[in-house]
């Protein structure tokens, strides 16, 4: 018999594993569809209306064949938490069904989240965002690293410090993300760059490539780096007197603050010792 739990090639722990970890309370029974809740560790914000219009279909036509993993609810004696199988609890609602087939486990806050993530990814349900703010959950509330999420999922660490940066973007952008407006590719380039919700409503706009993001970028950074190059012409006519002045090239850095430096070239010996004497005559 196939395991419908079994995990998928390439990735971490799969459910399967995860559910020989725990100790089981009750194998498969049917339970009211009514006596499940909502589990409050769940990181998929959005369901996709069509994907659970068909999932509704078929569970109409063949029931539910995956049972629900549930826990004892910590609020109510009488209900459960759903662990891992909330689309399929939603879409035997819709199918008009009363009870529900579901295993019964005995798994923590840290388990639930870990199941919860586990399904989604394996099923790649998740917006990037979502999958995100999984991935900071297990970091902020149950001390995980970058390293272990990595492992525990079976991606790479770069894969999840990628997903992580994501939630420093403006929250228009994390917005946009998560409607589907903006790919996490496109994303990806914007972290970090002041004028970022700009560019993104231009990516959009103008339906750009992410090789043609890259490109406005890098354009845009050239662009920036030369214009905080150029100096203030009271700054050059300045350097300009003084290399006429003193007969060497000289450089004057001015910053925001007006403090700075000012730099003399000097071309040979003879030009450094009479550099030197003029100091000390005058200072």
């Amino acid at each position: 018999m196939i395991n419908p739990f079994k995990s998928k090639k390439g990735l971490g722990r799969g459910l399967s594993s995860l559910i020989g970890d725990s100790e089981k309370i009750d194998n498969k029974k049917n339970v009211s569809i009514s006596s499940l809740v909502r589990n409050k560790y769940q990181p998929r914000k959005k369901f996709d209306e069509t994907s659970l219009e068909e999932l509704t279909n078929s569970i109409r036509a063949r029931g539910i064949i995956q049972p629900i993993i549930v826990r004892p609810s910590s609020d109510n004696i009488d209900q459960f938490e759903i662990v891992a199988g909330e689309r399929r609890w939603q879409a035997a609602q819709y199918a008009g069904l009363h009870e529900v087939p579901v295993v019964v486990i005995n798994a923590d806050n840290l388990k639930t989240l870990e199941f919860a993530i586990v399904e989604n990814v394996q099923r790649k349900d998740l917006n990037p965002i979502e999958e995100a703010e999984g991935y900071k959950r297990l970091i902020d509330e149950f001390s995980y690293d970058q390293d272990k999420v990595s492992k525990f999922i079976g991606k790479s660490r770069a894969h999840i410090s990628n997903c992580l940066r994501l939630l420093t973007l403006p929250q228009e952008i994390i917005e946009l993300i998560i409607e589907e407006k903006l790919s996490q590719g496109h994303a990806k380039i914007l972290v970090g760059l002041d004028n970022a919700v700009l560019l993104a409503k231009k990516i959009i706009s103008k339906k750009l490539s992410v090789r043609q993001t890259e490109g406005l970028v890098r354009v845009l950074k050239s662009y920036s780096r030369g214009s905080s190059n150029r100096k203030d012409p009271n700054i050059l006519n300045l350097e300009e007197e003084l290399s006429n002045k003193i007969g060497m090239r000289v450089f004057v850095k001015n910053k925001k603050n007006n403090t700075g430096t000012i730099t003399l070239e000097y071309k040979a010996a003879d030009q450094l010792d009479r550099l030197v004497e003029i100091i000390k005559q005058n200072y």
